[in-house]
């Protein structure tokens, strides 16, 4: 199993992030290029969600009993009091996880605007009847 450390995670999600901030025009060979990036993104973005949950359950396993061991010692903290001690413990892999799930759903939702162009691209070449006197 290879897990991306977290500099790495963070590392990739910048540059992923950077081309999703990137605007694009309405050109259909443009999308075509854009959505052929965006399905590797997606796939890659998708694995560093893996991996950046990986890392949160890392901390958390570790965090958690000494916690839970020194709560238990005082016996003064709630649950509740107890969970929000751990998610600030944990709180740069959270931001990982959540970082790298909008990342994922970001570029997913640019592909589905890409094949929407596409579509309409060649719906205007249909109506423009690109094609048609070809056949001579």
């Amino acid at each position: 199993m290879i897990i991306t450390p977290k500099d790495k995670i963070e590392a990739e999600l910048i540059e992923i992030d950077n081309f999703l901030n990137t605007a694009m025009s309405e050109d259909g060979t443009e999308a075509v290029q854009r959505g052929n990036e965006l399905a590797i993104y997606i796939a890659r973005s998708g694995k560093l969600v893996a991996d950046a949950k990986y890392h949160l359950n890392e901390a958390l396993k570790d965090e958690v009993f000494d916690i839970l061991k020194e709560t238990a010692k005082n016996a003064k903290a709630t649950s509740k009091a107890v969970n929000a001690i751990i998610d600030s413990i944990c709180k740069e892999e959270r931001y990982l996880v959540d970082w790298s799930d909008r990342i994922n759903r970001t570029a997913t939702h640019q592909l589905s605007w890409c094949v929407t162009v596409v579509s309409k691209a060649k719906e205007e070449m249909r109506m423009a009847g690109y094609g048609n006197n070809m056949k001579s």
